[in-house]
């Protein structure tokens, strides 16, 4: 769990903002920046000549919590610029200085005491370039766009920054090149600009120029900075080559001539930045390494749909607000329906070799990116750009077969397109884009049919803000075609996401010949985003031939949502509150043959304690549930009731020890399911410049229909499911040790057991029946037989095995660990010292004892070891 409060507080202030509203707004403030001839020292001091000119702004007013009071200590600050670059001095003042807390961070996971400023340099009233310092000079950057309502922490400018602890507060001076922001050349208009002060020990954030919290919005209420009509734009060009070497140590597999122990390897690529105009900048690497990314956490899915995992490449990720089409509503598996999905590029290969019994194969764990580029930016006229490109190379495993070897393809030579827009107009209230992506396969030549040869998507989204933006309607209209041989367009129809075999799916059918497969979606919302009550109707609609799983995610396509959320937010501290969000929702489901899929009802409460603490609590029904996907390609069941509840504590996260806990609990009506879970989250930071996080968690699931496996007897399909009682148990440890703003020690560490027991193994016989109990048959002890982990049924009681399938009874048991030494000895450059171990071990029997478990991950074989060392140097060349 994150615990850097100080960032987390400036973006829930911001973005909270859109879920607020006030239509009276004090007179714009407006501080003019000045000129200086001599460049002033970046270190904290106010000592040098360029700060003995311009004017001290001040007088800032408190907005967390007490809105619109005195802040508790008084902030002053100046602006100067020359040629090349802006000047920042704030000065931090506090009647008392031995309650500042100045912690050691990371760069852009500040903690304590910290100060921002925000530009509005294109002045369009909805991009916001954050830089911020804490006290103990820790930087912080990221940019809002979409007036505040979106936020890139990724966005990582070259830049100065220090701070200094004194005897009347603190001071932090910024050095910020006119390179890493973007404005028009020879404008003559003012720039959107804030000041923020956070207050640790008081959890206090401070403005200067004070924006309700009530306002639908963040960047078109910002103050003006003037003075700057005559400074030049720059544009950056910044080459970054990179070294990395690693050495992969594991248990060595006899007769392996490709699994000797010892996997050493040597990589260079180049990395760079270009600003092609003022307002756009390229960004391209080539022979990419991501070498130092922490890995994935652990999980087994038994479902039948994709896991969504975070983007965490740094290429990828920064700048992914201009890149993003998102189709989806709100969070969770409906939110993260995308157009584009950065994780495709890269992935692990979909292909595997064809080996014989003698032979051995050497299989990549990625694809290779051979190169990518990516261009954004927002011109002048207000047209925000994304375009990414990358090529991934034909991945190929090599097979040994006694000595000789061969090559054989496991992910083709591909090629990834993304094209985004977005032009603003209106003083951005009125907003129109459109976005499309390409996926291109080489497949001649490979025995990759089964993929798509070619696949397009495209959309056009369009949003309005109106009666002073209190209230907001959008709306979204994509479409996808993919193209192939039948057997890939086959194996589209037949996937999870659609199921066109379904035997009771009558506005769909499944067709063998296709080699191509069209489809289209749609989002649309509406609602009242300002004033303490909001209320947001949304709808969402994928036909059943939709498909974005190329360069986008898509979970499910033939669905039809319709939801109406309303909320209520206490923002006043009153009571024992500092403030309070009530929000309920209610929902209905289709599919486009016209069934009810499932309604719901969910609420949630959360509550901020003027002692700090945080609580909240929340849950849903769900009600008149039909799936379509229970039997994976069967008819569609009808399925009990359910409900939920989750609940939640933690203390004031601002001590040097802090703890919480999460439980949830899930019940199926006519003990169809009993899902929970645990988690205790602690966090001890014994000195300034080290935290240590601890999480354990702990889910057991006890569930009557788990399916297992599809099978056929005397022409008719048999659906077969278990009863499973399966439990996770996994810790999250993390350490970070911060030795100065720029070194940094960071580890991971995550032990991981799964076990699956099944019981109770049964067939569907009546999947609408109107009893549960009905709708299944438990094979009987005559009917079912276990023979060498292989269940046997014997139907119809003859004394012939009608069919069979494996004993899916697992324990499935996992270490990861990464530790990262990340040294940032100039600007831009950075040297990576990286160990990352795994272990795991599986056991066909479902049981669960932690202690064997524990004993039998960390005893049973060697550990898989990565040395790594990563050196990239910055070559600034403007």
């Amino acid at each position: 769990m994150n615990r850097h409060i100080v960032p987390v507080a400036l973006l829930l202030y911001f973005t909270s903002f859109v879920l607020s509203a006030q239509t009276e707004y004090l007179p714009k403030k407006i501080y003019k920046a000045y000129r200086v001839e001599t460049a002033p020292v970046i270190n904290g001091v106010f000592d040098d000549q360029a700060w003995q000119s311009g004017e001290w702004g001040g007088d800032f007013i408190q907005n967390e919590p007490y809105e619109g009071r005195p802040p508790s200590q008084q902030t002053e600050f100046k602006i100067a610029y020359d040629d090349m670059n802006l000047y920042v001095a704030i000065k931090a003042l506090d009647t008392a200085p031995d309650s500042i807390t100045n912690r050691m961070s990371r760069r852009d996971n500040g903690d304590g005491d910290m100060v921002f400023v925000v530009f509005d340099s294109y002045h369009d009233l909805r991009t916001g370039f954050t830089f911020g310092v804490s006290s103990a000079g820790v930087r912080f950057d990221m940019v809002f766009s979409n007036n505040g309502q979106s936020e890139d922490p990724t966005w990582d400018p070259i830049w100065l920054a220090k701070a200094q602890v004194q005897d009347w507060g603190w001071g932090a001076e910024m050095k910020i090149p006119f390179t890493q922001l973007r404005f028009k050349a020879n404008s003559k208009d003012v720039w959107g600009f804030e000041v923020a002060r956070q207050i640790f020990r008081n959890n206090e954030m401070s403005f200067w120029h004070p924006i309700p919290r009530t306002a639908p919005g963040l960047i078109h209420a910002f103050g003006e900075l003037d003075g700057l009509q005559g400074v030049e734009p720059r544009k950056q060009l910044d080459l970054m080559p990179y070294a990395v070497g690693s050495l992969k140590t594991y248990e060595a597999e006899e007769g392996n001539p490709y699994a000797d122990g010892t996997d050493p390897k040597f990589n260079v690529g180049l990395d760079g930045k270009i600003g092609v105009t003022n307002n756009l900048t390229l960004d391209f690497t080539i022979n990419p390494d991501f070498g130092q990314v922490e890995a994935d956490p652990s999980e087994v899915n038994l479902s039948a749909f994709e896991t969504f995992f975070q983007e965490k490449r740094p290429f990828f990720i920064e700048g992914n607000s201009i890149t993003s089409f998102n189709v989806g509503l709100g969070d969770g598996d409906v939110g993260n329906d995308n157009l584009f999905y950065s994780r495709r590029i890269g992935r692990r290969p979909q292909g595997y070799p064809s080996m014989g019994d003698a032979e051995y194969a050497k299989v990549p764990v990625f694809t290779r990116i051979l190169g990518a580029a990516k261009l954004t930016g927002k011109t002048e006229n207000g047209l925000s750009v994304g375009v990414v490109e990358a090529v991934t190379a034909d991945t190929r495993a090599t097979i040994d077969n006694e000595g000789v070897e061969r090559k054989e393809t496991v992910e083709p030579l591909t090629n990834y397109s993304l094209g985004r827009v977005q032009k603003d107009f209106n003083k951005g209230n009125s907003i129109i884009g459109a976005g499309m992506t390409s996926t291109i396969r080489k497949l001649g030549g490979t025995e990759l049919d089964y993929l798509h040869k070619n696949a397009t998507t495209a959309g056009v989204d369009f949003t309005q803000y109106f009666k002073d933006r209190n209230y907001t309607l959008s709306a979204a209209l994509y479409a996808s075609n993919v193209q192939g041989s039948t057997e890939a367009i086959s194996n589209t129809q037949l996937s999870s996401a659609r199921y066109f075999q379904r035997p009771d799916a009558g506005y769909v059918e499944f067709d063998s010949t296709l080699t191509s497969l069209s489809g289209l979606g749609g989002k649309f919302e509406f609602g009242k985003i300002g004033g303490n009550w909001n209320f947001l109707f949304m709808n969402v609609l994928k036909s059943p031939g939709l498909e974005l799983n190329d360069v986008g995610y898509m979970r499910e396509a033939d669905e039809i949502l319709n939801v109406l959320w309303t909320g209520y937010s206490f923002t006043e501290p009153f009571s024992i509150f500092r403030s309070l969000n009530l929000n309920n929702d209610v929902y209905m489901a289709y599919d486009f043959g016209g069934t009810i899929g499932g309604i719901g009802y969910e609420y949630n409460v959360n509550a901020n304690f003027k002692n700090y603490w945080h609580a909240g609590f929340g849950g849903g029904f769900n009600f008149h549930q039909i799936s379509n996907g229970m039997l994976r390609g069967g008819p569609s069941m009808y399925m009990p009731n359910g409900g939920r509840f989750n609940y939640r504590l933690s203390s004031d996260d601002r001590k040097n020890f802090s703890a919480g806990f999460f439980g949830f609990t899930g019940w199926g009506a006519e003990n169809y399911y009993r899902r929970s879970s645990y988690e205790i989250f602690m966090t001890i930071r014994p000195i300034n410049t080290l935290s240590i996080s601890i999480a354990p968690s702990y889910s057991p699931n006890v569930q009557v229909l788990q399916y297992i496996s599809q099978q056929e007897m005397n022409g008719d399909d048999r659906y077969i499911f278990g009863s499973i009682d399966q439990k996770v148990l996994s810790m999250s440890l993390r350490i970070n040790y911060n030795i100065t703003p720029d070194l940094t020690i960071q580890y991971w560490g995550q032990p991981f057991i799964a076990s699956g027991n099944y019981t109770d193994f049964k067939m569907i016989t009546d999947p609408k029946a109107d009893q549960f109990t009905d709708r299944y048959h438990i094979y009987s002890t005559g009917q079912i037989s276990l023979l060498d982990e292989t269940y046997e049924i014997d139907e119809d009681m003859d004394g012939n095995v009608d069919y069979s399938f494996d004993n899916p009874d697992f324990t499935w048991e996992e270490w990861l660990s990464n530790l990262v030494i990340r040294w940032e000895f100039l600007p831009g450059s950075t040297a990576y010292l990286v160990w990352s171990q795994t272990r795991n071990y599986y056991n066909p029997d479902g049981t669960f004892e932690m202690g064997d478990n524990l004993n039998s991950l960390f005893t049973d074989k060697k550990a898989t070891n990565t040395f790594l060392v990563k050196f990239s140097y910055r070559i600034g060349l403007r």
